[in-house]
């Protein structure tokens, strides 16, 4: 039986109109159920909770804000005052650099789905006394625009499946990622990358990314991302010049509404 956690999809921007966000669950929905959860054994319950409304206490939120909180960042996961997954989308963020918020916020359910505590990784060990730990991250490597497929007129993040974690597996044994454009176990398409932790090296996280073609020139995650602010100190996180406040209302209604 696969797993189903319930997740609230919450507005809490001002680019996007209750409506647009609304419309958009079902799409999510879709994804999840038919695409998503045959190949990781993962389903989701969504509901959407429109602006000024207070998200429920007990459920994962996906919340769409404004503009980004870390540099460089449109979006990635956290944990809600609660301690549940939280994934964060930066509809204004995503505008102003041509990038598709929904194919944001399609990477961010999907990856908060197949590692909700940000702490699974694959360990590729070559010799006794080397190794890479990779993030399991699920839609970076493919993570770019110009991968996403259409679902009822929306563009979605294409996404691995769990064979591209193995690398005992043969180029075009299997299918790697729901878009079938990767061939082998931890290729990068381009624009795409993914974090690794060299565990003889002392270098900590960093990103690989696609030996060939440009690296996104906004990547989603990136600084600030939820691997990366997981994993990097505090006072070594690159902030963003503009702080929204809706991020920290929400925090705020949450906290009201568990002290009721």
């Amino acid at each position: 039986m696969a797993i189903k956690p319930s997740i609230a999809v919450i507005n809490a921007c001002t680019v996007l109109t209750d409506d647009e966000v609304k419309a958009f669950v079902p799409i999510l929905q879709k994804q999840v159920h038919r695409d998503f959860a045959p190949a990781w054994n993962i389903d989701a319950k969504l509901e959407f909770v429109p602006t000024g409304a207070t998200p429920p206490a007990d459920k994962w939120w996906l919340t769409v804000l404004d503009n980004s909180d870390q540099a460089g960042a449109l979006g990635y996961h956290d944990v809600t005052s609660a301690g549940l997954p939280l994934g964060k989308v930066f509809a204004a963020t995503d505008l102003a650099f041509s990038q598709e918020w929904t194919v944001t916020a399609s990477h961010e359910l999907l990856e908060m789905l197949a590692d909700p505590q940000i702490d699974l990784t694959v360990f590729v060990q070559p010799t006794e006394t080397t190794g890479t730990l990779y993030a399991y991250e699920s839609c970076d490597a493919c993570e770019a625009d110009q991968f996403a497929y259409e679902i009822d007129g929306s563009l979605v993040s294409d996404f691995v499946f769990p064979a591209w974690f193995e690398e005992y597996r043969e180029e075009g044994s299997t299918q790697f990622d729901h878009a079938d454009k990767i061939k082998a176990p931890f290729q990068l398409l381009p624009g795409g990358y993914i974090g690794v932790f060299d565990v003889t090296s002392g270098t900590g996280w960093h990103q690989r990314i696609a030996a060939k073609g440009p690296a996104a020139k906004h990547p989603r995650p990136s600084v600030g991302s939820r691997r990366e602010r997981r994993r990097t100190p505090r006072n070594e996180w690159a902030r963003s010049e503009e702080q929204p406040d809706s991020a920290q209302k929400l925090q705020e209604r949450m906290m009201r509404a568990r002290s009721r």
